[in-house]
Parts: structure tokens; sequence; C-alpha cells
């Protein structure tokens, strides 16, 4: 009798003490959604401590996407290689435009120069951390080499080459712009995060994108994410001084264009603008663009899918339009006053690919003319890519994620390409992307330059 009533107490004793740390538990995980609907609540209504929960946050997710991104093979500068053709697949004589290619690679920090048959005639490469050996003013801890590529580069007719720095899984991803000679070494280094794309005016000044981390708030916008990234449009000299930098965000919000900043998705709110084209107005294409003149800038904004012009005396943006495309890049104009560009996203995954070119007419925003591809030779690359208008009227564009160059007839037939022969990964899974790539007159070179490359950096 005594040993059953012992049995039950310690019964008794065990559901209580079973029920006590359920009760416990659920205590706990009550005042911990209530912290967490508080901190949710406080971070979306701007409330203490939400910025700061926010901009822990986004730093947290910085580092955690430098971190990811510490195997360059599973970045987005190595897709998956759709084909196993390398070099020139493609060259008919009848219809291409003679002329060489400048390209550059997701593979590194290094710019080629091939002839029309892919032969490398010249290569500039120069590793970032041999820049700036001492370490960047600006860059506390830059990714590896083997993370930083050249995304554009600009060649003179003596070899010496600009090149703009990208390192992939940081934010900013700017990396600066240096100047080399034809055996790639440095004449000059300019440290700001420069980014996507620059030009070069006809007195020789450079007109370059830069972004940093801002951390305020702009007056009438009080939506937009602190700290974000913004972008800036600086103007250098010739042998790389800063001369002017214009803060892109406000000069926009302070235009007759401002409204579009309330269309910046939610998502996007943390890099509203995402400035990824610069184009100097010279006197040839503004002569028949009426809404740019010679000396203003036109820019393009993927986040407000706008492209737009800044006139550089103002500061201001002065022209703005938005039209059938989504996520664009490299926005030109061409002689007859059209612009033509590479838009993304807006075929929606059709039967030749989710991108496409498209020549449209700003005074009517009519499209007159597309490229988008085929099932046989899709065109999709979800991010960068560019085109050029051709001397004999074929288009050149560089689909980037396919790591393909291709240049295009009028009516869509394909004169010429190009595939990175450069692979990695099992079996050579793995393609880099081209970054960026222009096809030039050979009479521009020195012919020295042109001489095939002893020491092929390709394969």
């Amino acid at each position: 009798m005594g040993e059953a009533v012992r049995k039950s107490s310690r019964s008794d004793h065990e559901r209580r003490f079973s029920a006590d740390l359920l009760f416990r538990a659920a205590f706990v995980a009550s005042i911990a959604l209530l912290l967490f609907l508080a901190g949710s609540i406080a971070t979306v209504s701007e409330i203490f401590p939400g910025p700061q929960i926010a901009r822990a946050v986004h730093g947290g997710k910085a580092l955690y996407d430098k971190y990811k991104a510490q195997d360059v093979y599973a970045s987005d500068l190595w897709p998956a290689a759709r084909r196993a053709e390398k070099g020139v697949t493609v060259n008919d004589a009848g219809k291409a435009q003679d002329g060489v290619v400048l390209y550059t690679s997701g593979s590194g920090p290094a710019a080629y120069l091939i002839d029309m048959d892919g032969q490398v005639l010249h290569t500039w490469q120069r590793p970032f951390s041999t820049v700036w050996p001492a370490g960047h003013p600006t860059i506390k801890k830059p990714q590896p080499d083997s993370h930083i590529y050249f995304r554009h580069a600009y060649a003179f007719p003596n070899g010496d080459l600009l090149a703009l720095y990208e390192g992939v899984g940081d934010t900013p991803y700017g990396y600066g712009l240096v100047k080399l000679d034809k055996n790639s070494e440095v004449i000059w280094r300019y440290p700001g995060r420069s980014h996507h794309q620059f030009d070069v005016g006809p007195d020789g000044k450079i007109y370059v994108l830069t972004h940093e981390v801002i951390d305020d708030e702009v007056d009438r916008f009080p939506h937009l994410k602190r700290p974000r990234l913004e972008d800036f449009l600086v103007v250098l000299s010739p042998d790389g001084q800063e001369l002017q930098k214009v803060r892109l965000l406000t000069s926009l919000a302070k235009s007759r264009y401002r409204q579009m900043l309330y269309t910046v998705s939610g998502l996007a709110l943390d890099d509203p603008l995402h400035a990824n084209s610069v184009t100097y107005i010279d006197r040839e294409n503004g002569r028949n663009f009426p809404f740019g003149k010679e000396g203003q800038i036109l820019l393009s904004f993927r986040e407000t899918h706008a492209i737009v012009v800044l006139d550089l005396e103002q500061e201001d943006i002065v022209w703005a339009t938005r039209g059938p495309w989504i996520g664009q890049h490299d926005p030109d104009i061409l002689p007859n006053g059209n612009i033509l560009l590479f838009d993304n996203f807006a075929e929606y995954e059709g039967p030749g690919g989710t991108s496409r070119v498209i020549e449209f007419d700003p005074r009517t925003m009519a499209i007159v003319w597309q490229y988008t591809g085929s099932p046989q030779a899709p065109l999709e690359s979800r991010i960068r890519s560019d085109q050029q208008r051709l001397a004999n009227g074929n288009t050149l564009i560089t689909e980037s994620d396919g790591g393909r160059i291709v240049e295009v007839t009028r009516d869509g037939s394909i004169a010429w390409e190009f595939m990175n022969p450069i692979r990695a990964g099992e079996g050579g899974s793995k393609i880099p992307i081209i970054a960026w790539a222009e096809k030039l007159d050979a009479a521009r070179f020195d012919p020295m330059l042109l001489k095939p490359d002893r020491e092929p950096r390709l394969n």
C-alpha cells in the first residue's frame, strides 16, 4: 500500500513537472513571438529600434552573401554552359562586318582583342591586388583576385586600355578604374567604386558610374531604405583626376520626373536606381536626338525601368522615359535619333528566350526593330549584356549569361558568333560570362598591336 502511494506521488510530481516545463516553454515561445512581431512592426513602421534592426539585418545579409560567394564557380560569373562549342562557330564573310572584337570575361581581370577567326591578337591582364598592393583606400577587405574581373574596357589606338574592376559577392561591388599600357603596366588608377560602365568623351574626359553606401533621408522620399546603395556620375580628367561628382538619386528626386521614385519595387528600396549604363552625347549621336544635346549624359536606371538624360551643368535630369522593357541595359543613341537597348526580361520566356534587343523611336516609343533569338539559338541573359549597331547595319550582341557574342543581320540571321572558350567545373560544365564586347575597325590600332599573341590566355 505504501509503495503504491509513493509511486502515485512520484507520478503526480512528474506530471506537474512536465506540465511546468510545457508552460515555461509556451511562455518563452510567446515572448519570442511577441518580440518578433514587435520587431517586425517597428521595422516596417520605422519606429525605434526598427531602423537599427533593419540595418543589422542588411549588414548581416551582405556578410552572408559574401560568405556564400566564396566558391566563385557557384557565383553568377560562371553559369552553366549551354553549349559545348568554343570560339568562333559562325563566320559568314558575306554578311559579317569586318573588324576586331574587344571583350571582357567573368573568368578574371583581362581583356581580349580577337580577329574574325577568334585568334587572340592581344591580351591585357592585371590582377586587382597588383594595382593596389598596399591596400585599396576604400575597400577594407576586397574579394580575392579569383572573384574580381574586368566589367568594361576601352582600348586606345596605341594599345593603352581603360578597365573597370568589379568584385562578385561584395556590396558595393564596384572596385575601381585603371589605365594600363599595352604591356598591362599601370599608368594611373582611380579608387572610386566604379561599376558597370564608363564612356570617353571627344576631349578624353571619362564619364564613369560609381556607387557607395549612403545613410540619410531623401526629402519627400522617406520610404527609401537606410542605409542604401546609391549611384554617382563622376567626371575624370584624361589622367584620372576627379573633376565632378553628381549624386544621381538627388538629381532625380529634385527633377520633374521625381515621381518615378515612388514606383521602385519594395525589393529594390536599398538600391533604388541601380544605374547600369552611361553614354556621352556628342555632336554625332546628338544631332537627331531631340531629348538631349552635346555634353549631356544618357543613363539607364534599371530599378525605375527608365532611360534618362543628365545635364551636368545643372546636375538635373532633363528627360526621362520608360517603355516596354524590363531590367534593361546599355541604351545607345543611333545616328537616326532612335535608341537601341538590351531588354533582359520582356520576352517573358518566349520560344527564343527571355531577352531581346530592341530599337525604338523615342519620339513615338514605337519599336521599329527587334531581335528575339530563336528556338535553335535562344537569347537569354538575366543580368548584364549589351549591343552595338555596326556600320553595315548589323547588330553585335553580348549575351552575357550564355558566354556568347553574336552578330545578327537586319533580318535576324546570324552572321558571326563566338562562344567563350574558357570552361571550368566537372566536365567543363561552367562557362564564364562575357561581361562586355565591342567590334572595332582594325585600322584604329597600331599594327604592332594586331600581331597574334604569343601567349594566348584563353584556355
